[in-house]
């Protein structure tokens, strides 16, 4: 939990910087850019949840080599999907903004902080990578070091870059991105302590034709493929959501992005039950333990309720401080205060949904996961048409609605998930990295 905390903490740090500056159009900017690169790096967030579920059953089968393969292999796909990414700058950035409404003083801000953000790409890909394969192996407290490195570097570089140079949102765009190279650096310090040897040594070690066998790069790929497709779904509904509010102005675009900041919060909190989940679900799989399974989720719903009922009742009581914190604008701050009791709801609502998407990403149920973000991101898209009379207010019943409709979606894939256990006597891991 902590880690996931501290994830967030990029864009809350991000928001604060740029709103303290009293610039609603840099604000706005940070917030459609923001908006952009979640769209298209998130496109790729199967490097992260895949890793997770696929390491978490290879070390509960007790298969040392394929963990540190897998490793290896995210490392390899996401450097390479990152530099893909960086070299078609420019047609994504022109296609991004021709979709996504903005003014025109917001959009110039908004070019700058993508342009910035996207020299980051490798590394935030690899940190996917990464940051996954801890997480299935359960070394939380490596995953927690690893997001303070990237934080602590994200707040002096934004610092340095807004308040220093004067840069604005362009600032804050670069300060991220170098942060996420901090991050990559300290990762791999990190994955080599736990694995024992670096990333090429492993690679070396496991040779080109295990790395890259047949059977597993099919496996990858089919989970993954659906997993994007599922993640690109989610991405739609946030770029949507932000739509919606540049459609209404800079001020109510800045004041969503504020409150999405709450959002963000709680997401990442309550996901670290979630990747508990995920790891716990992942090893009952790679022993057959349907006890195991089951208890992973009685536990972590117990507590992801617990959670979401605090985190409530905390944005509730000292959410008007925080907005007050973020930005200096008296009309965002009052945009965002009539709209705070729906940010607060959120953990509540959006518990379910987070957490079955850990359990369905730890038994790497891509199919499941797919459809039924494809499904809420159609009926969300639907339920915000037919709000739009009603201004923000509509903009925040759809949002609302679409956390229910995602864990609906994987509601009815879930008796199937259960049924699919056989009882079965716990396999030992004699190779098991953790």
């Amino acid at each position: 939990m902590l880690g996931q905390a501290s994830i967030p903490l990029v864009g809350v740090v991000d928001a604060m910087v740029i709103g303290r500056t009293g610039d609603a159009a840099a604000l706005a900017g940070v917030a459609l850019g923001a908006t952009v690169i979640g769209l298209i790096f998130w496109s790729f967030g199967f490097l992260r949840m895949g890793m997770t579920g696929l390491t978490s059953q290879a070390d509960g089968a007790g298969d040392r080599k394929e963990v540190e393969a897998l490793l290896v292999r995210g490392l390899a796909i996401g450097g390479a999907i990152g530099v893909l990414l960086l070299a078609l700058l420019w047609p994504l950035r022109e296609l991004a903004f021709a979709i996504l409404a903005g003014g025109e003083a917001t959009t110039a801000e908004a070019s700058g902080y993508v342009t910035a953000r996207f020299f980051g790409a490798p590394a935030a890909l690899c940190v996917f990578a990464i940051t996954g394969w801890l997480f299935g192996l359960g070394r939380t407290r490596a995953a927690l070091t690893l997001q303070l490195v990237m934080n602590a570097a994200n707040i002096v570089f934004d610092v340095v870059l807004v308040f220093g140079f004067g840069l604005g949102a362009a600032g804050v765009g670069a300060g991220t991105a170098g942060a996420e190279w901090v991050a990559l650096a300290a990762g791999l310090v990190l994955v080599t302590g736990v694995a024992g040897a670096n990333p090429h040594a492993l690679a070396r070690r496991a040779g080109r034709a295990a790395l890259f066998a047949p059977a597993a790069m099919r496996r990858l790929f089919a989970i993954n493929r659906d997993l994007m497709i599922r993640t690109v779904a989610l991405l739609i509904m946030f770029a949507w959501f932000a739509n919606a509010g540049a459609r209404l102005g800079a001020e109510t675009l800045a004041a969503n992005h504020v409150l999405l900041q709450f959002v963000n919060v709680a997401a990442f909190i309550l996901d670290g039950f979630a990747f508990t989940a995920e790891s716990r679900i992942g090893q009952a799989i790679g022993t057959r333990s349907r006890a195991q399974f089951v208890r992973a989720i009685r536990l972590t719903g117990e507590f992801s309720l617990a959670a979401g009922a605090l985190m409530a009742a905390a944005f509730w009581l000292l959410g008007e401080p925080v907005i007050a914190l973020i930005s200096t604008d008296p009309a965002i701050r009052a945009s965002a205060s009539l709209f705070l009791p729906f940010a607060a709801l959120v953990p509540l609502i959006g518990m379910p949904s987070w957490l079955l998407d850990g359990v369905f990403i730890g038994s790497t149920q891509g199919r499941a996961l797919r459809n039924a973000g494809v499904l809420a991101a159609v009926l969300y898209l639907a339920a915000d048409l037919a709000l739009r009379p009603l201004g923000n207010l509509g903009v925040w019943l759809a949002f609302s609605a679409s956390y229910l409709l995602r864990a609906g979606g994987l509601a009815l894939y879930f008796p199937s998930l259960l049924r699919s256990f056989e009882q079965t006597q716990a396999v030992a891991r004699p190779g098991a990295i953790a």
